[in-house]
Formats: C-alpha cells, sequence, structure tokens
C-alpha cells in the first residue's frame, strides 16, 4: 500500500482533471470531506462489528 502522502498526491492529481472544480483550496476542500468521510464510515462499521461480536 503506497503511503498517505504518495496517495494524496495521486488523488490530487485525478482531481485537478475534474473541470468542475476550480483551484487547489477547492480540491483540497473536497478532498478533506472525502477523508472524514472515509473515516467517519470505518468507525460506523467498526462499531458494528463490535456490536455483533
Amino acid at each position: 500500500m503506497p503511503n498517505l502522502s504518495s496517495l494524496i498526491k495521486s488523488i490530487r492529481d485525478i482531481m485537478r482533471k475534474d473541470r468542475g472544480l476550480s483551484g487547489d483550496g477547492q480540491r483540497n476542500e473536497q478532498l478533506a470531506w472525502m477523508l472524514f468521510l472515509k473515516i467517519m464510515d470505518d468507525k460506523d462499521q467498526e462499531q458494528e462489528l463490535l456490536m455483533d461480536g
């Protein structure tokens, strides 16, 4: 698995191709939201596993 820095760089490179986003500020905001939502989703899944077990 790539390290976090290279993963974020890869995601930012993909996002640069999206014409719906204008500028690094908007891309960074979107990336922060995606990371936040991913963390929350992982926490929810972890909680469900703990409750089932």
